[in-house]
């Protein structure tokens, strides 16, 4: 057996990544011998590289899939990456820009190619990063969200949907991003809380020299009014009912109506009414029977409608229009008014209302199964907080928008005749066939037929995930469909609650009756320092690699992990890698100690033989936790627990009880068990961190498989609670003694005798010899009466003091005492010199300030020595 001190851990992670998937140990199939468990991975967006987000969600899943490998489950993990349209378009367009190119300039096919270029790059770069982590997926199961199953299977969803009538094709006034010209869903605006402008706005009504005024924040948006209400019984306009008003700037004639909806108390009671540019004025303006005159190009900018503003951008438009009200004598006043703006969750733009054709899916009934399945607990979250939020979303489910403005993503399965009629087919030669029938022309052509220039959102493609990762949308009966769906576990984040995990459970039980997933875990978001989500897109997450690189992959997982209880965000601080690193170190340094010594025929002490049973009740009873926190997804208490075992009861308590005081000579029952314990270990902490375990086992002599494939330690249905009750006692004695000792110091030659007085102590009796070694105690004995002669311990009724110790105050006094009087003298040196003017001139500033800096901590160390003497006094 080879013996290693130093841990190389780049060395030892690039050895067991390689080994790992060359042996296929991750690969996954159908067996029916075995109880399948299967994760369907979030796929990364290929927009850039991974973050700490990232690293976080996949270390959870890879924890999940080891430990249910170790249990003798077939385990399928699929890995995969998103097209994720938005975002990625809005790369490659940050690409193209810098070298002065634009989507029209450049063209569709010459466009996608590039965005297929940049998808290849950056797939490359998320997959090597996630093989650095040491994941367990099934590499050969890779998916991409545009590759030809996924999209096949969108197609077939998307067809299905609309023959049963729930896609369907509508005029309605969606949410626009108007910085990337495309449609966005409900839930992909972020509404945030803004400090802008209440503008208050004179009208003057038509063949009246009377005035209105309305108070708007979005001045520009009056060129695009086609009326004012106000509320029946507000009796400050009740005159006005049915007069018309004067548009500023435009001098367009406008209905004055009167609406119940309409809140007397905001601004002045008066509301403008633009129809196509705010939801709430949509819908009166549809139960009024108002024009519809939209102001705004796809871009932001103004259009035709807006008169001589045309081509201003939005902003400054508003601008403009504020200045000409105000030289108007128009713009009555202004103030400073809170208010909720929404955000492209993308793009970060602020958000248009904008009347479009698009396309719909009809959520409401499709959602009744999705609800029931998380209110009957068909699906569980871990923590449940989430159920609520789901709950309220679902109850108040909105009719979904799913086509995007965009080139990249998957077109729409829909193909248009010249007449506007159009069909819905999986393939263009489908599509012609049933164009010929519905006009009952056989002479049609492809010519004759054009296709949807549209793409779908990229959740419904990502909805899709737990069936189209087995094909299960086009071959709903296959083996690898009934065997691997249900899924077991997804890990995410609560932000896509809404985009994503429920619009799966609803796929789920739409396409195949079933949940898609069994339990949900949510991860917390990992935050930077000033609170910020970290993400690609503020470029405020550490590069993964040089973390890796610095602190191990081990130490990386361990330390985020250890910080992460389900569903409670992270403030990321490189401390928690270093902690990981340093337990990373204490392992390698705990199996050097056990690797070096020599196995012997020689009698097992009585402390050795304590040590043994003790740590065999203490090993299961942590086992027996492990299994009932990962049950309960309490994964980060999993890993504290298993990290306290090893670093408090196996390093400071076990090792310590069991080590050869004078030589490196251990009984060889001894030396075996104690391998036996530490392979245990790393078999427990394997799913955790997989390279030092994976390294620690291969040099263990009792090991000869990988631990990719151990059987996980059997649970005993007992174990010695009593030895577990006793050892806790001791070691609570134990720290106490060495906090003691701390405060009044002797040496270890003193024979100190540890003197009790009270009930009858069996575990003290079990535990005399290790707590003798452990303290430096020479005696341990019972005291009729209590007379301590020193500070007393008091534990359960018994009374614990240390006679026969001398002080090493006074020593070390005089040791304080010298030292002090050097320093004064060194101190008086320094000040000679920097008092000497010649010196001051003729010296360089490095140099006086070397010596400015001698004087400042001389000076420390005179104040140190000073508190320390007055301490020992």
């Amino acid at each position: 057996m080879q013996k290693k001190s130093a841990y190389h851990h780049q060395e030892v992670e690039s050895k067991w990544s390689s080994f790992w998937e060359k042996e296929g140990y991750f690969r996954s199939q159908v067996n029916k011998n075995k109880e399948p468990y299967v994760l369907i991975m979030p796929p990364p967006n290929v927009t850039g590289i991974l973050h700490m987000g990232h690293l976080l969600n996949n270390t959870v899943q890879d924890v999940l899939a080891r430990k249910a490998r170790m249990a003798g489950k077939e385990v399928c993990w699929v890995p995969g990456t998103d097209h994720a349209s938005i975002a990625t378009e809005a790369k490659v367009l940050e690409k193209l820009e810098k070298k002065g190119l634009t989507k029209a300039k450049l063209g569709k096919q010459a466009f996608l190619k590039e965005a297929w270029q940049w998808k290849k790059k950056h797939e490359d770069i998320i997959i090597h990063q996630l093989k650095r982590l040491g994941i367990s997926c099934d590499w050969e199961r890779s998916y991409f969200t545009m590759d030809t199953v996924r999209s096949d299977s969108v197609t077939a969803a998307f067809v299905k949907l609309h023959e049963e009538g729930y896609i369907y094709r509508g005029t309605r006034m969606i949410h626009w991003d108007p910085k990337r010209e495309t449609a966005l869903a409900d839930e992909e605006v972020v509404y945030r809380e803004v400090t802008g402008q209440l503008y208050y706005i004179r009208y003057a009504l038509a063949e009246s020299s009377e005035s209105i005024v309305i108070a708007t924040t979005r001045p520009e948006t009056i060129l695009g009014d086609t009326a004012i209400a106000v509320h029946p019984e507000d009796k400050r306009y009740q005159h006005l009912h049915g007069k018309q008003a004067i548009i500023p700037l435009t001098n367009r004639k406008i209905p004055i109506i009167a609406d119940s909806h309409v809140d007397p108390l905001f601004g002045t009671g008066c509301l403008k009414i633009t129809p196509a540019h705010d939801p709430y004025d949509y819908e009166l303006g549809k139960k009024h029977g108002l024009a519809i005159i939209n102001i705004m190009h796809p871009n932001g900018s103004l259009n035709e409608n807006a008169g001589h503003y045309q081509n201003l951008d939005r902003v400054a438009a508003r601008k403009k229009i504020v200045a000409d009200l105000h030289t108007k004598r128009l713009l009555v006043r202004k103030e400073q008014h809170i208010h909720q703006v929404g955000f492209s969750e993308r793009s970060n733009a602020i958000v248009e209302p904008r009347i479009s054709t698009q396309w719909f899916v009809r959520m409401q009934q499709l959602a009744q199964p999705a609800i029931k399945a998380v209110q009957n607990h068909t699906i569980q979250f871990h923590p449940a907080k989430f159920i609520n939020m789901y709950n309220a979303w679902m109850h108040n489910i909105k009719e979904w928008c799913i086509s995007r403005q965009l080139w990249w993503g998957h077109p729409i399965p829909v193909y248009y005749l010249k007449d506007g009629r159009y069909v819905v087919a999986h393939t263009a030669e489908e599509a012609l066939k049933k164009a010929q029938l519905l006009t009952n022309n056989p002479t049609l052509t492809s010519q004759d037929i054009q296709q949807d220039r549209d793409v779908l959102d990229t959740w419904f493609s990502s909805w899709l995930l737990p069936l189209s990762a087995f094909n299960g949308i086009l071959d709903p009966h296959s083996f690898e469909i009934q065997y691997f769906y249900p899924t077991d576990s997804l890990v995410t984040a609560p932000e896509i609650i809404f985009f994503w995990v429920a619009r799966m459970i609803i796929a789920g039980y739409y396409f195949h009756k079933k949940p898609p997933f069994r339990h949900v875990y949510f991860t917390g978001i990992v935050r930077d320092q000033q609170r910020r989500k970290m993400s690609k897109s503020l470029g405020n997450s550490p590069d993964l690699l040089n973390l890796m690189d610095r602190y191990s992959v081990d130490g990386m997982r361990a330390g985020i992990l250890l910080a992460a209880p389900a569903g409670n965000d992270l403030l990321f601080d490189e401390k928690l890698c270093e902690q990981g690193y340093q337990f990373v170190h204490k392992i390698n340094n705990a199996l050097t100690l056990v690797t070096g010594w020599h196995l012997s025929p020689i009698t097992p002490t009585t402390t050795q033989q304590l040590a043994v049973h003790w740590f065999q009740a203490r090993l299961q009873e942590i086992l027996h936790q492990i299994e009932e926190l990962f049950t309960s997804f309490r994964l980060s208490d999993a890993l504290m627990a298993v990290y306290k075992l090893i670093w408090n009861d196996f390093c400071s308590h076990y090792l310590e009880m069991i080590k050869p005081r004078k030589t490196k000579q251990i009984a060889e029952s001894i030396g075996l068990t104690t391998q036996s314990f530490f392979l245990d270990l790393m078999k427990v902490l394997h799913p955790f961190m997989p390279f030092i375990t994976e390294e620690v086992a291969s040099r263990l002599a009792s090991h000869t498989t990988s631990l990719a494939l151990e059987n996980y330690p059997i649970l005993s249905a007992t174990f010695d609670h009593k030895i577990l009750a006793q050892a806790q006692k001791a070691f609570t004695l134990i720290s106490r003694l060495r906090q003691y000792r701390t405060q009044t110091p002797w040496s270890d030659d003193q024979g100190a005798t540890l003197c009790w007085s009270g009930e009858s102590t069996d575990w003290l009796a079990t535990f005399t010899p290790y707590i003798q070694t452990a303290t430096k105690i020479a005696v341990v004995q019972k005291r009729e009466s209590v007379q301590p002669t020193g500070k007393a311990i008091i534990m359960e009724g018994t009374i614990f003091w240390v006679e026969g110790v001398v002080s090493t105050s006074t020593k070390k006094q005089t040791t304080y005492e010298k030292e002090l009087a050097y320093q004064k003298k060194f101190l008086l040196s320094i000040e000679r010199k920097l008092n000497n003017k010649q010196f001051i001139a003729n010296a360089p500033s490095q140099v006086i300030m070397h010596e400015k800096k001698k004087k400042k901590d001389t000076q420390a160390r005179i104040h140190s020595l000073q508190q320390l003497l007055q301490t020992e006094k």
